[in-house]
Parts: structure tokens; sequence; C-alpha cells
């Protein structure tokens, strides 16, 4: 069994110059694709794990990860490889993804106000000290904004996250240096994909990387 890098619904150069081809590149084929090959190697040692998805794998290596060093291994990897995988889905090409009525009535029944959605999430990012995650997730009938450091997923929480943008320097170094507010602000008004927000709100079952035999 293994996982797999997923396939990008975008072209790297269409995001330039908010995200350029270089930041991609090496986010894509440099950090995911060595946490997935971490998380392969970890996972063909164990045949406890054999046949579970992404995230039942990061269900038992959290429950497990104060057991062994091989257990916390376990969960730094797979939960990065999910964590990207959320990522690139929340993605999409500048300027080209609305949130539709219902998701801007979700929004407002939520936080209030789409400004106040926009400030408490970039307040989440700012606040995340070093590295980390910032989430939109599904609390309820409305929606929730979470910050976790370092390789920490919601999927270990048993949370469900719809939307996250990664606050890691090496996300938004390359074209931004330490400017993490103009990235985050960026990623809100450009980059943002609506669609996967409002089709992970109704769809609580499916796996992010089921693996393969």
């Amino acid at each position: 069994m293994a996982f797999n890098l997923p396939a990008v619904s975008f072209d790297f150069d269409a995001f330039s110059p908010v995200l350029t081809r270089a930041s991609f590149e090496s986010h894509y084929h440099s950090h995911h694709a060595s946490v997935l090959e971490g998380t392969n190697a970890l996972v063909a040692d164990d045949r406890a794990l054999q046949g579970r998805s992404i995230e039942e794998v990061i269900q038992i290596a959290a429950r497990e990860s104060g057991q062994s060093p091989a257990r916390q291994a376990l969960l730094f990897n797979a939960s990065q490889h999910w964590n990207h995988s959320l990522y690139w889905l929340s993605l999409s090409a500048p300027n080209s993804s609305r949130p539709s009525q219902r998701v801007r009535d979700l929004i407002d029944r939520s936080f209030g106000s789409y400004a106040a959605f926009e400030d408490a999430f970039v307040k989440s990012a700012l606040g995340r000290i070093g590295s980390g995650w910032v989430w939109i997730v599904k609390d309820g009938d409305k929606l929730a904004i979470e910050s976790t450091g370092n390789y920490d997923t919601p999927v270990a929480h048993g949370r469900h996250a719809l939307i996250t943008c990664d606050v890691w320097e090496h996300t938004y170094y390359l074209d931004y240096k330490n400017n993490r507010k103009v990235f985050v602000r960026n990623f809100l008004e450009q980059l943002i994909n609506w669609d996967t927000l409002e089709a992970r709100f109704d769809d609580e079952q499916s796996s992010l990387d089921p693996g393969r035999a």
C-alpha cells in the first residue's frame, strides 16, 4: 500500500505574481514529496497500518505517538501529507473563485460579516508563532477558524477541516520574505477556493488519500 502525491488542477504558472512557479515547485516537489516519502516508508514497515486511509493512519499515530519514536515520526509525516493535500485543494487561480450566496450566508451566520471573517482569519494567522496552519473548520451548522502549530492537524482532534492556509515560512518566503500578513491577505482575497469549502462542508466522509494496495 502507498499514499500518493495529489494531482493538482492548476498549472504552477497560473498564480504568478501572487505565488510564483518557484514557490510552488519547491513546496510541492520538495516539501510535500519528502513527507509523503516518509509516510510511505513508515507505513510499509507496519502491517497494522496496511489498508488504512491517511486519516486513519493519523488517528492511530496520534493515539500512540507517546509510545514510540516511530509513531511520532509517522504522525509528523502523515499529518503534513494530509495538511498539504488539503492546502492544494484550498487554492484556485487568482480571482477565479467567488463564494456562492450559500457560503456568504454561512459566513455571515458564523462571523457576523465577511469583513469580520477576514479579520479573524488574518488575526489567527499572525497569532501563530512560528510554523503552522490556519483552518476553516465545520462547527455544527457554522464555520470556525482554528490554528495549529507545526505539523498538528484537525484530523488528530476529530475536527473536519474545509480549507487551510499553510503559514510555514517555506510557503511564502520566496515571494514575500517574512511578510506573512500580505501573503495571508492575498490568500483570502485572491486564492481561496470557495468551491472546495462548500463541497467539503457537505462531505465529512471522503478521504483525501485512501492509499492503494
